[in-house]
């Protein structure tokens, strides 16, 4: 299985006084693998954003940062408490970590892609294109390009893939390239949520800045010319209104 280093917690918080005084516990299991010696069981202990007192499976024991969370630590060491929670590794963390991951880990996300031309450094190449590809799962892909149905193989450049933080992964592939008439270029995208490859083309014809320009300029005109028909319309029924004096 594919290294992976994840954490689900529990909260369990408690408002002591009306002058809001917080007092609150996480209960979490870090993992890297689903196996027990994978699995780290960790019960923390706050007051007011301060953490005074922790329990870490790896440790096996209590250990406090406060005066306070150091006096309860030496009291619970030495009781039940510990006991208790020396056992939950593999009570609490281990059956939960085997579901979260059948149940989220297995499954693949199909990727987003984003195909825009972007200015290109000093080079040989006077056009750059970018292909972005986000919000995928798992992390293992293959992102090429196509020029007239072939691979290049030349001019190009890839990120690795990168964490959003949220379980997912985006990369990104550059490629430098001299535009010829009536060719096509293509980004191709190769990954496990597909049954074949996701290709998106890209249409040279204009800018995607330029076509926002000529969207934004034609909305304008169209205001314009309504605001002018409304204002003629209403010129001439007032003109209708009007009642003529003849003068001597």
């Amino acid at each position: 299985m594919a290294s992976f280093f994840l954490r689900f917690s529990l909260f369990f918080i408690t408002v002591c006084t009306a002058d809001g005084f917080l007092h609150y516990r996480v209960t979490s299991c870090e993992f890297n693998s689903t196996e027990l010696n994978g699995i780290e069981y960790i019960d923390s202990y706050y007051y007011n954003k301060l953490e005074y007192i922790t329990f870490r499976s790896s440790v096996g024991k209590y250990v406090g940062y406060t005066e306070n969370g150091v006096k309860n630590a030496e009291k619970w060491n030495k009781g039940s408490e510990v006991v208790q929670m020396r056992a939950q590794k593999e009570t609490y963390c281990l059956g939960n970590v085997r579901i979260d991951t059948e149940s989220d880990l297995t499954k693949s996300v199909q990727p987003k892609v984003r195909l825009q031309s972007v200015a290109p450094p000093a080079g040989k190449h006077p056009t750059m294109l970018v292909c972005s590809v986000y919000s995928f799962y798992p992390k293992l892909i293959r992102v090429s390009w196509q020029r007239d149905g072939r691979e290049v193989t030349h001019d190009v450049t890839s990120t690795d893939e990168l964490a959003n933080g949220d379980w997912f992964y985006q990369i990104h592939s550059h490629l430098e390239y001299t535009p010829r008439s009536g060719e096509k270029i293509s980004c191709v995208v190769e990954h496990a949520s597909l049954s074949k490859p996701l290709i998106t083309d890209w249409d040279p014809s204009m800018p995607e800045s330029e076509r926002n320009k000529i969207a934004i300029g034609t909305s304008g005109l169209i205001l314009g010319l309504t605001l002018s028909l409304a204002g003629f319309i209403y010129y001439k029924r007032k003109a209708r209104g009007r009642i003529l004096v003849p003068s001597n």
